[in-house]
């Protein structure tokens, strides 16, 4: 057990004061006698005091001590334990999950923290019994909440709805990509996204053209039109091109006919290049055919005279060849580029490798009888494919290589080879026999055929298809290969067994914050960054830097961890070994990541319109405030510190650390001294703590920063 000043002055003062009110006592006593008894007095304990002096001054001392101790043991039992009993009942009263009341003191002590625990333990179970209940009356309404944000998040439109003030209540994964694609943040800057629950749309499109659209989808319903719509193309900052479709959400929204709006948003940018490259080449084309007009005209004209010399004539014939010739390189040229154009757009899907794989041995048993062995596929290979046309490809040289065979020992493989797929389909017999095969019709077969070619097919995916002999085997074999793209971004797709992201929290219809100031506004309300950064040191001042921050948020009360920020630092420093112990972000790990300037921007942007949170917060302000000058980024968002408010809700507890305030209030540490994992853990514990702080009175942001600026923590300074 430790203690600090403050407690060790606690503890001394009862004994101290007791050994000075004997000390004055015996002089009072002294003083009260006549001079004739106090000269006795003295007399006989002169020798006393002389022989034995030492002796006594020890045994006073002995007397203070013992005294001392015996007070402090009685403040522990009947002062310190039942302040912490108290504490202990406050965290249970707000918490029914929280751990159970310590058992400390006396026996009546004891005995009333059993009973708190039991009634706790009552308590739950009432609380358990009763959202069972509620649970089973809403199954139906949270089973279509559910169906709605998964429906909407197979969308393959990017979806945002948001309340009336832009804050984003529902957003789908295409959504979310979208807006990872136009963000201008680092590239190494992972997680600073535009787009999150509670945050705004501004960020992604200008606050005024929004207001206009909105208006003009109004003033429609006021009219009476069923479906009222409005469209609009915007320019990010990033360059690129929105198209923007906005819908309202009807409501009963204050002074206005609706409560939110729906956006679809669709990126036009390549596909405003590639029309403007078209353009470009329809013009210089029609330009350049003008003047080839008519210089074969004139040569036209020229070759009309019947008295034209042979030498004449040949050389306006030339002329006329060599205009025609040019003409035809360039139509050529501009129907290359058209129909490169349209392989580049051809509408291609996402597809797991196993379920291609699947599909199309499905489908060739089907035409030909026969079945197909599949090689182990990678589950992680996603291609971006059009499926339909594919199959059918596999198909058609699939029942030529079957015809007339009985055992074609037809063989699919699926691999991942320098960022591009490639699909093998082998059978038996030589190449020569399939020669010609990928460039002929697909005719036949249960799809009815098609007038496309296997060529055609690959083309159109940007990629290519060849027939080799296979490399061993006997009898001889051969294959066809595919040479297919791969699915992009795939590390940020969701795999079989995690658990969806939250897309949606449509109680934040109801959140609108346009028109109150934040330190009037209750916590639960609010949203909140929580944060923490792991440095090379501890002294800002002195050089030491930034290596990690961590951050993760909390929207309408819930903690968002599908929306975290966890971004390595490059320190342009060295990293003492100490502190690799604890942190175990080592150089190589740095190396290559963004710097501070590069982070902080990124950062800034994750933040914004969000109060922050952290643990012992000022020492991580310290270092960023250090950085402002350097960065031009500041950082002005109101804060709280998890340290202050536990130590307003456990004033006598005997720790304040983040594992000592989680251990009190039930929460789980994991992932600690990493950023985001001291993060998480950080805002599972300010989520803990807000009906703590609700009990004392603090219900506000203002109530909970000027509580904080009372607390004997606030006092240090990094």
């Amino acid at each position: 057990m430790t203690f600090d000043r403050s407690q060790v002055a606690a503890m001394l003062a009862p004994g101290v004061a007791l050994a000075l009110w004997m000390a004055l006592g015996a002089a009072g006593f002294y003083a009260s006698l006549d001079p004739p008894a106090a000269a006795a007095l003295s007399a006989a304990l002169g020798p006393l005091v002389e022989t034995h002096g030492m002796l006594v001054v020890f045994w006073w001392l002995v007397a203070a001590a013992g005294a001392a101790w015996g007070v402090q043991k009685l403040h522990a039992r009947f002062v310190s334990a039942p302040a912490r009993l108290a504490e202990g009942a406050r965290v249970l009263v707000g918490d029914a999950d929280a751990p159970p009341v310590a058992a400390a003191g006396g026996r009546t002590l004891r005995a009333l923290a059993d009973a708190l625990n039991a009634l706790a333990r009552e308590r739950l179970a009432l609380r358990q019994d009763m959202a069972r209940l509620v649970e089973q009356a809403s199954h139906a309404v949270a089973q279509q909440r559910d169906q709605l944000g998964a429906l909407v998040a197979e969308l393959q439109q990017s979806v945002v709805v948001c309340n009336l003030d832009g804050r984003i209540l529902l957003y789908n994964a295409r959504a979310r990509a979208l807006c990872r694609r136009i963000s201008r943040a680092p590239g190494g800057a992972g997680g600073a996204e535009l787009i999150g629950l509670g945050r705004s749309i501004h960020g992604v499109v200008d606050a005024a053209l929004i207001a206009h659209a909105r208006e003009g989808v109004e003033r429609r319903i006021v009219k009476g039109e069923p479906a009222p719509a409005a469209h609009f193309v915007t320019h990010t900052p990033s360059g690129h091109l929105l198209r923007v479709s906005l819908a309202p959400v009807r409501g009963a929204a204050a002074g206005s006919p609706v409560s939110g709006f729906v956006l679809l948003l669709d990126d036009i940018t390549d596909d405003y290049e590639a029309e403007a490259r078209q353009d470009r080449q329809w013009l210089a084309l029609t330009e350049a055919s003008r003047a080839t007009v008519g210089n074969i005209q004139a040569a036209l004209d020229m070759l009309d005279y019947p008295d034209l010399e042979p030498a004449e004539r040949e050389r306006f014939q030339q002329v006329v060849r060599e205009e025609v010739a040019g003409m035809g390189a360039r139509i050529t040229a501009l129907a290359a580029d058209a129909a490169a154009d349209i392989r580049t757009r051809w509408p291609l899907q996402d597809m797991a490798g196993t379920d291609l794989a699947a599909a199309a041995a499905h489908r060739i048993l089907e035409d030909t009888g026969q079945e197909v062995r599949i090689d182990a596929v990678d589950p992680e290979l996603w291609l971006s494919v059009d499926s339909f046309a594919l199959i059918a490809a596999l198909a058609f040289l699939a029942r030529r290589a079957a015809e007339g065979r009985e055992a074609p020992g037809l063989e699919l493989r699926l691999s991942r080879v320098d960022g591009r797929a490639h699909l093998d389909l082998a059978f038996t017999g030589g190449a020569a026999i399939a020669a010609g095969w990928q460039s002929c019709p697909m005719e036949g077969g249960s799809g009815g055929g098609s007038p496309l070619s296997v060529r055609d097919v690959a083309e159109r995916h940007g990629g290519e298809v060849w027939l080799e002999h296979a490399r061993a085997g006997t009898p001889p074999r051969a294959l066809f290969r595919f040479l297919l793209p791969l699915a992009a971004a795939v590390e940020a797709r969701t795999q079989p067994g995690e658990s969806r992201p939250e897309f949606y929290d449509f109680a934040l219809f109801a959140a609108s914050d346009g028109h109150h100031e934040r330190d009037h506004r209750p916590l639960e309300d609010l949203s909140f960054t929580v944060f923490d950064t792991e440095t090379t040191g501890l002294d800002p001042a002195g050089g030491d830097e930034i290596i990690q921050i961590g951050a993760t948020r909390i929207v309408n009360g819930k903690l968002l961890r599908a929306e975290c920020l966890d971004q390595l630092v490059d320190p342009r420093r060295s990293i003492p070994e100490a502190g690799i112990a604890i942190h175990g972000i080592r150089p190589a790990m740095v190396r290559g990541q963004p710097t501070i300037a590069e982070a902080l921007p990124a950062f800034h942007a994750f933040v914004s319109d969000t109060v922050l949170v952290g643990h012992n917060v000022a020492f991580d302000l310290r270092f960023l405030k250090l950085k402002e000058a350097s960065t031009g980024v500041r950082f002005e968002q109101p804060v709280l510190d998890t340290l202050l408010l536990a130590s307003i809700v456990h004033p006598n507890a005997e720790a304040q650390s983040l594992e000592a305030i989680a251990a009190r209030l039930g929460v789980t540490v994991s992932g600690r001294h990493t950023a985001l994992g001291d993060a998480l853990v950080c805002a599972e514990v300010f989520l803990k703590l807000l009906p703590l702080l609700r009990q004392q009175g603090i219900r506000t942001l203002g109530e909970a920063r000027a509580a904080s600026e009372d607390s004997y923590y606030a006092r240090l300074r990094y």
